[in-house]
């Protein structure tokens, strides 16, 4: 794409989230700079393997790589990615043009109306399984599940796989869904289950050449805190089977780091610039 073009090819995974994603993404695009919109819906690794485990196949990459591919070899202007799911290393060509506003950065209890404790909880995330026997739950089992929102629904009401699971609110709210008949929805302070960097962030990907072309249609405020949270990452090394929480919100950041003892910390910020703040949260981590 060019500044002189109109029009700007979408590349997005085909789960339901991942359609509204890009089409929030493509009103977002038509609203600021005035181009038509094509959504292209590919299916990634991780869709397709829905036996494998994202914490022993790695996690991060399996959803973003075909989208990457479709960058650069042309057949997509933008790829849009749920910014927790994004590696922090990115293919040479490719960059970040920037996030939409995030939405509610918290994790949703999802629990069968007749649980009151849950014994059984289910989840493919190792920053939540560590954080369900570091925190609250620290007697429960945690099992393996896969599969979009809506399966995940079923696996606990229907199917009744677990006595409970937990879920982005932001996945939640975008999808249209307050509710499921047989469960209870709790929504968990950031202070008690520490979201994923990026967790709530939609993040446009593009051919670094382009960005100039895209960064209208993105927050600075979403990209200054969601750009902290990555860098943090980036600097302790981890991915998406790392069992490590990083959320800032202003000057605040809630810290969760279950490689050790499980430790919960916050960092007051104020006062202190880039990259020293990211030292400082390096230190309250004992990272540095």
């Amino acid at each position: 794409m060019t500044k002189d073009c109109d029009k700007v090819v979408l590349a997005t995974r085909k789960s339901p989230l991942a359609l509204r994603q890009a089409e929030l993404a493509s009103s977002a695009l038509q609203r600021t700079i005035g181009a038509e919109v094509e959504i292209l819906p590919l299916s990634t690794t991780g869709d397709q393997r829905l036996e494998w485990s994202l914490e022993q196949e790695g996690g991060k990459g399996l959803f973003t790589k075909e989208l990457e591919v479709a960058l650069l070899d042309g057949r997509a202007d933008l790829a849009v990615h749920s910014a927790k799911d994004m590696p922090t290393d990115l293919p040479q060509g490719l960059a970040l043009a920037g996030y939409l506003p995030r939405a509610d950065p918290r994790d949703v209890l999802v629990i069968r109306d007749e649980v009151e404790v849950p014994r059984v909880i289910a989840t493919g995330s190792p920053r939540r399984r560590a954080q369900i026997l570091h925190g609250s739950w620290s007697d429960a089992e945690v099992r393996e599940i896969r599969g979009n929102v809506g399966t995940r629904l079923r696996k606990i009401a229907e199917d009744r796989e677990a006595d409970a699971t937990i879920l982005a609110a932001a996945g939640l709210r975008r999808l249209g869904i307050d509710g499921f008949p047989g469960l209870r929805f709790e929504c968990l302070a950031l202070e008690t289950m520490v979201p994923a960097p990026g967790q709530a962030a939609i993040a446009l990907q593009c051919r670094e050449d382009e960005i100039d072309n895209f960064t209208s249609a993105c927050d600075p405020v979403t990209a200054e805190e969601v750009d902290f949270e990555r860098s943090v990452l980036a600097t302790i090394g981890g991915g998406c089977q790392v069992a490590v929480g990083i959320h800032r919100k202003g000057d605040r950041v809630y810290l969760f780091d279950g490689t050790g003892e499980g430790l919960f910390k916050q960092v007051d910020l104020t006062g202190i610039p880039y990259p020293a703040s990211i030292d400082r949260t390096l230190s309250c981590l004992g990272r540095k």
